[in-house]
């Protein structure tokens, strides 16, 4: 799936599927039901009218009781919908009484952030959620290289997360003579351990890059030794492809891929990892050179957004669930985003150091 979920899609889903997997039927008595964009509600419900009938055959009275129960709550909830949402329909029901002999039936629906494109329906001991996690995963994954004629490493980045590889050291000498070698000389050394040291680099991000499917490379670091590199034809045919972006940076090492994360914001704009960057560096610098157009704290953050002043609320994903549900809840009165901030970058550890929950005002408030 090209597709990527927002921030908020992801975290309503994960919820959503955090509910449905704890339930555990005694025998098949869960029913799962997806219902594919636009195919015809009514032909789902004539099938689980006639599975009612093929139930009546079972012989446990229990099992018989609960399947029954569980299709029949599935057909009332079915016929609320006119026809099925545009991106399909995933529906649960059965008994979800913790002591047996006992019953409880619900029911839960949702509408997946992305369509549906598959039809099942299913008795089983749990909830069949496979095809909803499968649109939780991340599946665009991107190569990192920084590098200079010293160090280099290599990671990738999927979602928000960048995972090192390979962190590598050249040989390459430093600028000084030694030993009565000649300048000339002493450059072909340097000159050589270098070219040794960016087949080095190529060979590494073959082993470590060919098997992926990656959606493009990124390469940066001080100097020239970048271009030298890309330039230089040491990558293979298949990487060469997959370079999207080359980059100046300041740093190698960690510093050095958060900061390529940083300058390539341009070509990763469709990513979330990017926009989440923009949003709380744009709060942040908000709040340094005009604390007015900018709030942080639950109290004043809600205070302000009841009042109708507030543009975008960010909330850390570590928020309460209920605490995010009641800002959702107000900001659609007034017209104002929320965006849900991943606890594993940089910028959701700077927001989470100040209560994980701030503002960006329409206009300054004094007060603020």
């Amino acid at each position: 799936m090209a597709e990527q979920l927002s921030a908020a899609q992801r975290h309503k889903l994960k919820r959503f599927i955090e509910v449905l997997e704890k339930p555990r039927g005694r025998n098949t008595e869960l029913v799962t039901v997806y219902v594919p964009a636009g195919y015809e509600l009514t032909k789902v419900i004539q099938q689980l009218a006639q599975e009612q009938g093929t139930a009546t055959n079972i012989k446990s009275t229990t099992t018989r009781k609960n399947v029954l129960s569980g299709l029949e709550r599935m057909i009332q909830h079915l016929r609320l919908y006119d026809k099925t949402p545009p991106h399909g329909l995933a529906a649960f029901s059965g008994n979800v009484a913790e002591q047996e002999g006992q019953q409880d039936v619900g029911v839960w629906s949702i509408e997946p952030p992305m369509e549906l494109k598959i039809r099942i329906y299913r008795c089983d001991k749990q909830f069949i959620l496979e095809p909803l996690q499968e649109m939780l995963e991340v599946h665009e994954l991107y190569g990192l290289i920084v590098m200079d004629r010293r160090d280099a490493s290599l990671a990738t980045l999927k979602g928000k997360l960048i995972t090192t590889l390979v962190e590598t050291r050249s040989s390459v000498p430093g600028k000084f003579k030694a030993g009565g070698q000649s300048a000339a000389r002493f450059a072909r050394i340097r000159e050589g351990e270098a070219l040794a040291f960016y087949k080095k680099v190529a060979d590494y991000a073959k082993d470590q890059f060919l098997h992926l499917n990656l959606k493009g490379l990124l390469i940066g670091g001080p100097g020239p030794n970048k271009h030298e590199f890309v330039d230089g034809g040491f990558l293979t045919g298949d990487l060469a492809k997959k370079v999207i972006a080359v980059k100046d940076l300041s740093y190698t090492g960690d510093f050095g891929l958060q900061e390529l994360l940083e300058r390539c914001q341009d070509v990763l704009a469709a990513e979330e990892v990017a926009k989440e960057k923009v949003l709380v560096n744009d709060f942040l610098k908000r709040l340094a050179t005009s604390p007015g157009s900018a709030c942080y704290g639950k109290d004043e953050t809600l205070r302000l957004l009841k009042m109708g002043t507030i543009d975008i609320v960010l909330l850390s994903e570590s928020t309460d669930d209920k605490l995010i549900d009641e800002f959702e809840a107000i900001a659609v009165q007034f017209g104002t985003r929320v965006e849900l901030i991943s606890a594993d970058t940089r910028e959701g550890a700077q927001l989470q150091q100040i209560g994980g929950i701030a503002g960006m005002l329409r206009y300054e408030v004094q007060d603020a």
